[in-house]
């Protein structure tokens, strides 16, 4: 029996004014005769107001934006964590839903009827932590500008480096890091003065990221690795003229901002880190959790729901271990089947980094063959397999990054391999499922092929969404079944063991920051109840403390696609269609929870 999230969903005022007003759930009204097939007047208005907050948007956070696989504003950096230019974005955002409620919704399409719904979501959305000092918490270990940044100097990332004006770009943002250090470093005095700063443990976490960007010279420095990697076919005055600016720039301006940033974290921001660990510690932080909550999940539900949905997933996980542990040639008490094959060699075969990736090619290569049957919609974009960069590999978590829509960098999924000696074959397939094909990849694939207005074709990064990107991809792991991968016990332990985390997730994110566990008791239980080693146990609670209810959008939003996948096919019978129902779900893009369960009982009232 699968958990249905019953409860009302929650979304914005003026989301739900669109969802709940005389034209049904989203349902499109009719359209403005309009025989010449112009736009309407509402619709150039919609359409122009989308525009101007996109742009907005890009300019206040690009690195969100060349995340997303725009890379239009790649030689911008931004200065998000300026209070002055906080409070103009979230002034501009009033402004811009006031336009929004002038707009003549009865006169739109039905396309335009949904970008209507969504442009009223994200700028509740953008709005919703107005009250909350986030940029007072600029840095963490497990996401950071100064990290971002080194990490796209090999130029195989979202930034990609082949050309005199991708170069350019890049150094346009190594210009502009060390007014955003300076600003970072503002932001935590303020923050130590308020008692809103990282808890101690993160704090230890990250110096060895900032105290590895220093160096004895420019030409040493990370940041100097696109000069080292500089192509061939670049003409000699260009290859002079960037080594000359980007020495220029890393001696004279970067080189001293990463040593003052250096210096402060372990000098003044160690000293005055806190000792507790969840956000409920914080200024306001129940309400700030609670906050959080609503923007990453987009469903109404509180901590302790949460938290008893968590031990519920957990516990009905945990029967199936009685089952699988024989299969794997397991005899002892089934909840220490985790343990035990952690434990066996058996399942860790790799000697090198290299066969890690040959082993996800492979899983690839099966995928391919199997994909069409399920899914009518196929990314045109292609997917690579990288190895997460030395510099972030030991606090990072296996992920993806989307494919630029202008076709300059494909779509890459970052596995984190820190021994291969240690990789343990059991999560592969699942792990690829989600963070490849049909996971990430085909979610922001054919995002980037929709035609629809930029706020939502380069939105898969925002966590404001994550209950849609994340449950996603967790359900595509659960088609694993359908694959016939899972035949195989060692990759359905792993599937299974993946799906424990995410349910683990919903006990220990919501126990720290609100119901006041420590650090050390939440890695108990992940180590105790994953069967993880204690540092593959600090590494996951480690960045639940700094990116809190981001944990929850997995389990939340996966439950509710295999729920509303439940729902069709008992409405719809024989007409029900696998493929079809996953063209209903990511066809259209990112939705948030509320607008995909009005998207598939549209469907289902379409096929009666």
């Amino acid at each position: 029996m699968r958990f249905s999230l019953s409860r009302p969903l929650l979304c914005s005022t003026a989301l739900l004014a669109v969802l709940m007003s005389p034209v049904s759930r989203c349902a499109a009204a009719p359209a403005a005769h309009n025989p010449a097939g112009a736009p309407s007047s509402a619709a150039r208005q919609l359409h122009q107001l989308a525009d101007a907050f996109y742009r907005a948007r890009a300019h206040f956070d690009p690195l969100l934006i060349t995340a997303n696989g725009d890379s239009r504003f790649n030689g911008e950096l931004g200065l998000s964590i300026s209070p002055a230019n906080r409070s103009r974005q979230f002034a501009l955002y009033r402004r811009m839903q006031t336009r929004l409620k002038a707009i003549a919704r009865t006169r739109l399409g039905e396309a335009d009827q949904l970008n209507y719904a969504l442009l009223a979501f994200e700028l509740d959305s953008g709005l919703s932590l107005e009250a909350f000092p986030e940029h007072l918490l600029p840095l963490n270990h497990f996401d950071n500008v100064p990290g971002t940044l080194a990490n796209y100097a090999s130029g195989t990332g979202s930034q990609p480096l082949h050309t005199v004006a991708q170069y350019q770009d890049y150094l346009n943002r190594l210009n502009q890091l060390p007014a955003w250090i300076d600003q970072a470093i503002a932001n935590m005095r303020q923050g130590v003065k308020r008692g809103i700063v990282q808890p101690k443990a993160i704090t230890v976490a990250m110096l060895p990221q900032f105290q590895q960007l220093r160096s004895a010279t420019p030409e040493a420095n990370i940041f100097y690795t696109p000069i080292r990697n500089l192509p061939a076919a670049f003409s000699q005055a260009d290859k002079e003229r960037l080594t000359a600016a980007y020495r220029k720039t890393i001696a004279t301006r970067l080189a001293p901002a990463l040593e003052r940033l250096a210096v402060y974290l372990e000098k003044d921001y160690l000293p005055a880190s806190r000792a507790s660990d969840g956000w409920h510690a914080l200024p306001n932080g129940a309400a700030w959790y609670q906050a959080q909550i609503k923007d990453r999940t987009t469903v109404s539900m509180n901590p302790e729901q949460i938290h008893q949905l968590g031990l519920k997933e957990v516990a009905r996980i945990q029967e199936q271990w009685a089952l699988l542990g024989p299969r794997l040639g397991y005899s002892g008490a089934p909840a220490a089947l985790p343990q035990w094959v952690e434990a066996q060699d058996k399942f860790k075969t790799f000697k090198t980094e290299a066969e890690v990736l040959d082993a996800y090619r492979r899983i690839d290569d099966k995928l391919k063959t199997r994909l069409p049957a399920l899914f009518s919609l196929l990314p045109k974009a292609p997917l690579q397999l990288q190895l997460e960069p030395e510099l972030t590999r030991a606090t990072a978590s296996d992920h993806y990054t989307p494919a630029a829509a202008d076709g300059s960098h494909p779509g890459v999924f970052w596995a984190v391999v820190n021994d291969p000696r240690q990789y343990s074959r059991t999560g592969m397939v699942t792990l690829y499922l989600h963070e490849g094909q049909p996971g990430h990849h085909f979610h922001a694939g054919l995002l980037k092929e929709l035609d629809v207005p930029d706020f939502r074709k380069f939105n898969t990064e925002n966590p404001n969404i994550g209950a849609f990107t994340e449950g996603w991809a967790l359900y595509a792991e659960t088609l694993g079944h359908e694959f016939g991968l899972y035949d195989d016990p060692e990759a359905y332990f792993g599937h299974l063991n993946d799906e424990l985390l995410r349910a683990v997730r919903l006990v220990v994110d919501t126990g720290m920051h609100a119901k006041g566990w420590t650090r050390e008791q939440a890695i108990a239980y992940a180590r105790d109840t994953l069967g993880y080693s204690e540092a593959r146990a600090k590494n996951q609670i480690e960045r639940y403390m700094v990116w809190p209810a981001q944990a929850l959008s997995y389990k939340i939003g996966a439950l509710k696609i295999l729920e509303l996948r439940e729902r069709a096919r008992t409405a719809m019978g024989d007409k029900f269609s696998l493929p079809q129902f996953h063209e209903v779900v990511i066809g259209a893009g990112t939705l948030p929870l509320p607008l995909l369960e009005a998207r598939v009982d549209r469907w289902i009232a379409s096929a009666k």
